[in-house]
């Protein structure tokens, strides 16, 4: 299936679903492997294509549904304080959208998480724990950013507060400010 073949087939499944669609779903259906979902994920994103990651799959949000607030945070802290920094964020109403790290060699790496609920983290640093992956933070001494989405400009100020009284909120230089 030619690329933008195997992507309109994608919007027009996610279009159709009340439920999310998992990657491995969308490459068993295309006859391709996952990461070619990825990527077609990426280019449908870069056209402009509201498409949500989910821990559960791919989610096309709806015409009008306004897009939640979001804020770049960036903050630092050790693997032993992964659950406090990601309670802190779902407890206070804020979800986990990305995680990324500014690396000196290879650049922005970014990841998306999707963290909603307790349970996301737990399921979340079981992976961690399990030995499947280290946190991205390890490549940058602990720094790293995550964009959070609250209901409202508020509960975002909240739970940056609430980061920085724990003690996890890191400084942003000027130069980052333009690269974040």
């Amino acid at each position: 299936m030619r690329g933008e073949i195997r992507r309109d087939a994608i919007l027009k499944a996610l279009a159709g679903s009340k439920t999310p669609i998992s990657g491995t779903a969308l490459a068993r259906e295309a006859g391709v492997s996952r990461q070619v979902i990825v990527q077609d994920i990426a280019l449908l994103r870069a056209n402009g294509h509201d498409l949500v990651a989910t821990a559960r799959g791919y989610v096309l949000r709806e015409d009008g549904q306004p897009a939640l607030p979001a804020r770049l945070i960036k903050v630092r802290h050790g693997e032993d304080d992964l659950a406090a920094e990601l309670n802190c964020i779902v407890d206070l109403g804020g979800a986990v959208q990305t995680v990324m790290v500014n690396h000196r060699v290879y650049g922005k790496i970014t990841a998306d998480l999707d963290i909603r609920s307790r349970r996301d983290v737990a399921r979340y640093l079981e992976g961690i724990r399990s030995g499947k992956s280290v946190p991205l933070m390890t490549v940058t001494s602990g720094y790293h950013y995550h964009r959070i989405t609250a209901d409202t400009e508020e509960l975002l100020d909240e739970i940056e507060e609430a980061l920085g009284k724990l003690g996890f909120l890191a400084e942003v230089f000027p130069y980052e400010k333009e690269d974040a």
